[in-house]
């Protein structure tokens, strides 16, 4: 059974997005996965524009790297930007998708929504092209 894991550093917005988001599209199979260098609490704007697109991650919590078989995956991607994207030992595959971190200081709650909800879009793009190439390659 081949394996994703979504790395960042709080574990809290973009690789739970990424994970409900990856959960709910991958082929028959996949084990899904995410975790951070230092693991946070899920946002709960993640949870509000997850659920906007029909995904519940309410019941994600926020794990560290050693919660998640690394050393095993096949594909490893870290969607960190401005701060420091953690590194992972792994035999599998690594990606770098830089996506800025959505739960940076704002100047407004409506602004934060459209900046969560323009990272999960982005991850939603990038994860389709991810499982139409994994489809090509099988």
């Amino acid at each position: 059974m081949p394996s994703l894991i979504f790395l960042c550093v709080a574990n809290s917005a973009r690789s739970q997005m990424a994970e409900g988001l990856a959960r709910a599209h991958a082929p028959d199979g996949w084990r899904i996965y995410s975790a951070g260098s230092r693991p946070g609490r899920v946002s709960s704007r993640a949870v509000r524009v997850m659920q906007e697109v029909g995904i519940d991650i309410s019941r994600h919590r926020s794990k560290g790297m050693d919660d998640v078989p690394l050393a095993d995956a096949d594909v490893v991607i870290r969607l960190c930007a401005e701060e420091e994207c953690p590194v992972a030992s792994t035999a599998g595959r690594r990606l770098d998708w830089v996506l800025p971190d959505p739960a940076a200081p704002a100047s407004g709650d409506a602004q934060e929504l459209t900046r969560f909800r323009q990272v999960r879009d982005m991850i939603a793009e990038r994860l389709q092209a991810f499982w139409e190439e994994e489809l090509a390659i099988s």
